[in-house]
């Protein structure tokens, strides 16, 4: 008996199931390239999952140990840009499935949030509907002291739930209290929002007033999204053509941004094209294991693990020496870059921590999701895939055709690792999804994948203890580069309340600053000083 067709997605996402000629743009979803067609993997959904199964695989990169100094799969952009990443994810949507560490469904988008850079996700409803995240009205809550990073000796746990133990479950994990629960679903990123909520009561201090902070603190974030953020994953003369303001050194007003593809008619809406696609570039970024300070032996896996190899996942409280030291995922100042090999104390050593490139794979330990985080599949590459594939989305050479972009050619859709060395790749996506001699994606390539295959190579500057490094780093592209870009800028411009709506030449607290410049290093550094 053959296998039954598997159905289409129905309810979850509002707007997905609307004509692609649909007008209607009133909710908080839409699509950019609403007239595209779908892209199909095969002649029935069965043949699709198959193609796209076999593509996933191709994307998972083999297990290897982790590097203990430069590592050929790193790129220029620091560690905490993937996780300030996904921080702004859970800003500006609920969309359980685009979490890294989430269990739900990936045809579901359930619970949608406004698409505004507001803060919600930390500010929760406010001190009137959630007193109790806040201490007197004005500051957050914060939780226990964490040690064992002597440049954050002011880290503080979130705020955590005490559950009282049963016979079932006589450990029961203490969750954290606080706006948006994902932000404590791995140990990077419920520090990172630990240090927001610190940079608020930093602010809160100064000003002294609940809604001039919460102002201030939103406008700064926004700031570090469109000023240093965007520039950091998007290759410059694709975000030239957006702001073009951040290349001729004006302002937006001077100089205002450029939409082509992204026009909201009533009110704010998230592109598919980028929630399912274009954003998930970061999961190419993670790293299979983070240093977190230097006092703990050993770096940490961000899923794998057991009692004797703890890993990073999050939802419970963690030990309290593993506060982050965050000179080790940012640029503060310079740390070591040579290999154990060549350092005076290579058990000691201090490095800071660089993303792994925007490429075609992702680490071995998001191809092994365990079954309490994510199941059927437990892929990462293949949810992402088949999320794409689910919400019918356009193939990425029909997109870029759209743009007015020269698609990639199959030949230059490459699988693999994008470390210059041939070894490390796979070969053209079309050795996958062969039937009858035929490849499915054979100028057909799912959306995601021709993002992270049309990344651009620049060079970064790193500066470290051994001097200034220059690092071969991996973009977005004309595609990929262009969907974030408008999405975000076209966010904060019909926000009317962000600080390109309100006051498009505001800039950062000077004391704030650093040598003229208020970015993620900044904004972390003013956090660690609250």
């Amino acid at each position: 008996m053959a296998n039954a067709p598997i159905p289409r997605p129905h309810g979850g996402v509002r707007g997905a199931n609307l004509s692609r000629s649909s007008v209607l743009f009133g909710g908080p979803f839409g699509r950019m390239f609403r007239a595209l067609p779908a892209a199909d993997y095969g002649p029935d959904d069965q043949t699709s999952i198959h193609a796209l199964t076999k593509l996933a695989a191709g994307m998972l990169a083999k297990h290897e140990a982790p590097f203990d100094g430069p590592d050929p799969e790193e790129g220029g952009i620091p560690a905490a840009y993937t996780y300030f990443g996904q921080f702004i994810d859970h800003d500006l949507t609920f969309d359980p499935a685009s979490s890294l560490q989430k269990q739900n469904d990936p045809d579901a988008l359930v619970d949608y949030r406004t698409p505004r850079f507001d803060l919600d996700n930390l500010y929760g409803r406010g001190p009137d509907d959630q007193p109790y995240l806040y201490a007197d009205g004005l500051r957050f809550n914060l939780g226990r002291p964490l040690t064992g990073a002597a440049h954050n000796p002011r880290a503080q746990d979130l705020p955590r739930s005490t559950p009282s133990p049963t016979a079932s479950n006589p450990h029961p994990n203490k969750r954290a209290i606080i706006g948006d629960p994902r932000n404590d679903e791995n140990v990077i990123v419920s520090q990172l929002q630990g240090l927001m909520l610190r940079f608020h009561n930093r602010m809160a201090g100064l000003i002294g007033d609940f809604a001039e902070t919460q102002r201030a603190v939103r406008w700064h974030y926004q700031w570090v999204v469109l000023n240093d953020f965007l520039p950091a994953i998007i290759a410059p003369a694709v975000l030239a053509e957006v702001l073009p303001h951040l290349a001729v050194g004006t302002d937006p007003v001077t100089d205002p941004p450029k939409l082509k593809f992204y026009h909201a008619r009533d009110e704010a809406f998230m592109p598919l094209e980028f929630s399912a696609a274009a954003y998930r570039f970061g999961h190419s970024m993670v790293r299979p294991e983070y240093q977190l300070n230097e006092t703990l032996p050993k770096s940490h896996s961000i899923f794998a693990g057991d009692s004797n190899h703890p890993n990073l996942r999050g939802f419970h409280e963690f030990p309290a020496q593993w506060a982050i030291d965050w000179r080790f995922f940012v640029d503060l100042e310079p740390m070591d870059y040579g290999d154990a090999d060549n350092l005076p104390d290579p058990r000691n050593k201090k490095r800071l921590q660089l993303a792994y490139k925007i490429d075609t794979s992702l680490v071995n330990p998001l191809g092994h999701l365990p079954s309490d985080i994510a199941a059927h599949p437990h892929i990462l590459a293949l949810r992402n895939l088949e999320r794409g594939w689910r919400m019918r989305l356009p193939s990425g050479q029909a997109v870029a055709r759209a743009m007015g972009v020269v698609p990639l050619t199959d030949a230059e859709i490459i699988i693999g690792k994008f470390t210059g060395d041939p070894a490390d790749t796979v070969g053209p996506i079309t050795q996958f999804g062969i039937v009858d001699g035929v490849s499915a994606f054979a100028g057909n390539c799912p959306l995601w994948t021709y993002i992270l295959a049309e990344t651009v190579e620049t060079t970064m500057t790193v500066a470290t203890t051994q001097g200034d490094q220059a690092i071969k780093t991996r973009q977005l592209g004309e595609v990929g580069g262009r969907i974030v870009a408008e999405t975000m800028v076209g966010l904060l411009l019909t926000d009317s309340s962000s600080y390109l709506a309100q006051n498009p030449r505001w800039t950062p607290d000077a004391a704030l600053m650093r040598n003229g410049k208020f970015g993620l290093a900044e904004l972390i550094a003013a956090a660690l000083n609250d």
